[in-house]
């Protein structure tokens, strides 16, 4: 099936399929044990797939990928591969994601097929929605929530901000590790 004969199916997702780029994003996370922000650019690329069968289940989706430097920097400091699928018959979109720290994730949320903003959750040891991250990661800074909102804008954008919650043992407490950011359609 064609890219453009594949977006008609997309539902809220059709929007995303293309080439993105913002400047515009805000990190907060964890560097050396401190608080640290920075501020980033980003680059994303959804290309349609499908269908894609799961015995009577039928999903849609964007295959992406997504890297993002610091704006004073050339080297990248987080990347992303994995899927944006919709499930017409379920009402549901999911964001199956893999960043290469060893850290999987799995979303998904209701979302209406004309829906322009939505989110997604994922929790450590949900058996559908999930996070999974490797032993080191989950002996020291545990994924245990990510959730993101996605906002489509009619102007070629979207934004995103999302949370996640790790637990550091050393300190007993959560640390909300944040990213916003709003991209244009190239």
């Amino acid at each position: 099936m064609k890219s453009e004969e594949i977006i008609k199916h997309l539902g809220p997702l059709a929007p995303l399929a293309g080439k993105w780029k913002g400047d515009s994003g805000i990190d907060t996370s964890r560097i050396h044990s401190k608080e640290t922000v920075t501020k980033y650019r980003e680059e994303a690329l959804f290309t349609p797939i499908g269908p894609v069968h799961n015995g009577p289940q039928e999903l849609y989706g964007l295959r992406y990928s997504m890297t993002a430097w610091p704006l004073d920097s050339e080297d990248a400091f987080h990347e992303e591969l994995g899927y944006w699928l919709w499930d017409k018959g379920n009402g549901q979109v999911l964001r199956s994601f893999m960043v290469p720290r060893g850290v999987v994730v799995n979303a998904g949320g209701c979302v209406k097929e004309g829906d322009k903003s939505f989110r997604l959750e994922a929790k450590c040891g949900s058996e559908t929605y999930g996070v999974m991250s490797n032993k080191f990661l989950d002996d020291t800074y545990k994924t245990k929530s990510y959730d993101v909102d996605v906002v489509i804008h009619d102007e070629g954008k979207f934004s995103y901000k999302q949370d996640t919650q790790l637990w550091i043992p050393v300190n007993q407490a959560i640390f909300h590790h944040t990213d916003e950011n709003t991209l244009e359609k190239v």
